[in-house]
């Protein structure tokens, strides 16, 4: 029985999301705050935490940033802002997703299913080492490397980058793209992968505004350039 941790400081809230979840067969554990969140992920195993953003004391992006930094244990956040500068303080704090209030339950299962996915084993699970001219991409561990230096991804970041690895080359339509990362639930969320895409090329291109792995595809999506005769790819038997 996969576990859930909801974290929020409104107990009402925390009585419905319990009994809503467990009737979709989870086992469901709850926090009140940042710090009692915190002490729970310490002491025991979850597989996914839902995240209030706005709480008081520690709020939910210092709690994502905090567990992200020990841990790959899905996160989903709960939030009532809606703009893009919050999904974008969402994603780069390290969560997976992010759900915005109200939202229906059956919105929230399907956005669970999507992120259990990631951690049951990612949209391909690929092994060994590709070689870029000026990075390296470690499948097996999840690890960047650029030029030397080692580049934090967050999960969802880097199940993006090794689909693009998976598929080089090749022009990926926005809906491909978020079926095969997030599954089958998602398709039209395409400022989602916008997002997303937009912190892939700051982390992992030299120039973001000018890149040269992560092209747009006008009108269509993404295409992920390889270099012709400059990769090399070892595989990790031992």
């Amino acid at each position: 029985m996969q576990r859930i941790l909801v974290v929020d400081d409104d107990p009402q809230i925390r009585r419905v999301m319990r009994t809503a979840l467990t009737g979709e067969g989870f086992e469901v554990a709850d926090a009140r705050s940042g710090g009692d969140a915190l002490e729970r992920l310490r002491e025991e195993r979850f597989d996914l935490v839902l995240l209030d953003v706005n709480m008081r004391g520690m709020d939910g992006m210092e709690v994502c940033r905090l567990v992200r930094s020990s841990s790959e244990v899905a996160i989903i956040m709960l939030t009532v802002r809606n703009s893009e500068a919050d999904k974008i303080k969402a994603l780069d704090a390290g969560a997976d997703d992010y759900v915005t209030k109200p939202f229906s339950m059956p919105e929230l299962m399907a956005r669970i299913r999507a992120a259990l996915r990631r951690v049951s084993g990612g949209a391909e699970n690929l092994i060994g080492t590709v070689a870029l001219p000026d990075m390296e991409i470690n499948l097996g561990a999840r690890r960047v490397v650029i030029r030397g230096n080692p580049v934090r991804l967050t999960p969802k970041e880097f199940d993006l980058l090794q689909y693009f690895l998976s598929n080089p080359n090749v022009p990926l339509s926005h809906g491909k793209l978020l079926q095969a990362v997030w599954g089958p639930d998602y398709g039209d969320e395409v400022e989602y992968l916008r997002v997303f895409v937009n912190q892939l090329r700051k982390k992992i291109e030299p120039n973001p505004s000018k890149p040269k792995y992560i092209l747009t595809e006008p009108w269509h999506g993404y295409r992920f350039v390889v270099p012709s005769g400059k990769t090399g790819e070892s595989s990790d038997n031992s």
